[in-house]
């Protein structure tokens, strides 16, 4: 299919034959539930031997640019951008809720993406100007945003990758549930992006994430027609990636929202 280079399927398979490992581990989590020293190194484990075997898969597809985590600091302009385990803490305490991000970046563009939940055996991809997708048996699913266009209707995800921000995430908790009651936080990011992309949430608001947690899930939102800025962005009519990078702060939402979401935080 067109929506499907060489390219694409190339990292969809390499996300896929490195995730198996992950897939087997998690099956293994529950008879760990009574030791936390075991649990503990044993997500370790886990987390290292999938992020070692991305890098291996995605060095195959493209050997000249180099494979960063979370744990780099970005200094190139070009290079995969990889979460192993996205939603870590969901991951350890046997929560499905979590996901492998892989994003392609060429000379600071976003070029292709894949978020794989491996529990759930969901897989959602895009590569630009192609359009967002949800893997299908037969079909792929065309995913879009949902048309949700008042806040009190609204289903709006939440989340921070670091402790420390707990007092700034209650307070954009509470103006969120001061106009609407549905809020969920589902502990990852990139799964919040990917049923944003797909409908599911129609708005997502988190603090303090990486640019290789989040460049995946940025591109599958766009392609499906989402809406995604810095927090503290001031003019919501522009568009500016190396500012959500730069603050980690990420309003995400349909096109409808916007406006809306951009009037609580300002």
């Amino acid at each position: 299919m067109a929506y499907i280079s060489p390219l694409l399927t190339s990292i969809v398979e390499a996300v896929k034959k490195s995730a198996s490992s992950i897939d087997r581990d998690f099956a293994e989590l529950e008879k760990l539930q009574n030791s936390i020293k075991s649990i503990k190194s044993f997500v370790f484990n886990s987390y290292t031997r999938l992020e070692q075997n991305l890098k291996a898969e995605l060095s195959k597809i493209r050997p000249d640019i180099p494979v960063l985590t979370t744990a780099d600091k970005i200094t190139v302009h070009s290079y995969f951008a990889i979460s192993p385990i996205e939603g870590i803490v969901n991951f350890a305490h046997g929560n499905a809720d979590f996901a492998v991000s892989v994003a392609l970046i060429e000379n600071d563009s976003l070029i292709c993406a894949v978020i794989y939940n491996p529990a759930k055996d969901e897989t959602f991809f895009a590569q630009v100007g192609k359009g967002a997708f949800k893997e299908g048996y037969r079909n792929h699913e065309r995913l879009r945003v949902s048309s949700t266009k008042e806040l009190n209707n609204a289903l709006i995800a939440s989340s921070s990758s670091v402790e420390k921000d707990a007092k700034a995430l209650s307070k954009i908790h509470a103006q969120i549930l001061d106009l609407t009651q549905n809020l969920r936080i589902s502990g990852s990011i990139a799964l919040d992006l990917a049923y944003l992309a797909g409908g599911k949430f129609d708005a997502s608001v988190s603090l303090n994430n990486h640019p290789c947690s989040i460049a995946a899930g940025i591109l599958i939102l766009k392609e499906a027609g989402g809406i995604v800025r810095a927090l503290k962005q001031k003019d919501i009519r522009i568009e500016d990636l190396s500012e959500i990078y730069k603050q980690g702060h990420l309003v995400a939402t349909n096109f409808n929202l916007n406006q809306k979401i951009f009037e609580i935080f300002k």
